[in-house]
């Protein structure tokens, strides 16, 4: 049956001290969906939309960052191992085991980072613009760092998302700058990204999950990427593909950052039958 999913179906959950906004929908194999970060950002807006169709053979469960949505914010700061102790204790909560992560960028590097530090709870990965290893900051993701506040700005950002810009619509635009005026909305994402340059005076470099770690995964990986992503370049899909011990690897041509809006059916199919094909 499928789910039509909104806004209103959201419950709150505490974790960690923080009161966490998430939907849980549908039944079956759990799966997890991990939004990624940028001005405005929820579960929802990466989600709701695709969540419904999940649902329909799944148990789909999204949620908000710390930091992002209608999650509480941290007081201690934002990182990648304070979001992954966030992921495992709500997973340790709601004893979710042997959960599929699928993440796209950011989510992408805390699903990785959550199944090296607990591997037991992780069967499976699927990953969508995931950085890997240290590359230079691409211009698409130092603007979303330098957002003014303002509804152009906020349009000018996300259209460096999608490779076919008309998929930024005005109602899009509106709703991320209205969750992007809640107060510290801004904080979680402009940590991500230096805005001074390196002490060098070379290029600003950025990381994400070490190819040393990736190679130790035993799980399967399912890597998806937009050939023309201008925000995590396609070439950093393929380090996650080369280093990993059981991954498949679909580029996409024509696609931008959000693969799984961009090419809506191709993620669906492929992440369904990824999750149930039987494990190596």
């Amino acid at each position: 049956m499928k789910h039509t999913v909104s806004e209103e179906d959201a419950r709150s959950i505490t974790v960690d001290g923080l009161l966490t906004n998430y939907f849980d929908i549908g039944k079956g194999r759990t799966v997890v969906l991990l939004h990624g970060s940028g001005p405005g950002v929820s579960a929802y807006a990466n989600w709701g939309q695709l969540i419904g169709d999940l649902a329909q053979e799944f148990r789909v469960l999204a949620f908000d960052m710390p930091g992002f949505g209608l999650s509480q914010r941290m007081t201690g700061g934002y990182s990648v191992p304070a979001w992954c102790k966030h992921l495992l204790d709500f997973l340790e909560i709601l004893d979710l085991q042997s959960v599929t992560l699928v993440g796209n960028s950011l989510g992408g590097s805390i699903a990785l980072s959550a199944t090296f530090t607990n591997p037991a709870r992780i069967a499976k990965l699927v990953l969508m613009g995931t950085p890997c290893g240290r590359f230079e900051v691409t211009p698409a993701l130092k603007a979303g760092r330098i957002y003014d506040g303002t509804l152009a700005s906020m349009q000018e950002v996300l259209k460096m998302f999608p490779f076919d810009k008309t998929l930024v619509t005005d109602e899009m635009v509106q709703s991320r700058w209205k969750a992007a005026q809640e107060p510290g909305a801004l904080e979680a994402f402009k940590s991500l990204v230096p805005d001074e340059p390196s002490s060098d005076g070379g290029p600003v470099i950025v990381s994400g999950v070490p190819e040393k770690i990736v190679a130790r995964l035993t799980q399967p990986i399912l890597v998806l990427h937009g050939r023309d992503d201008k925000v995590v370049p396609f070439e950093l899909g393929l380090r996650i593909h080369q280093a990993a011990q059981h991954s498949e690897l679909h580029s996409f041509s024509g696609c931008g950052h959000w693969v799984q809006h961009e090419r809506r059916k191709g993620f669906l199919q492929l992440t369904r039958d990824f999750i149930k094909a039987e494990l190596l």
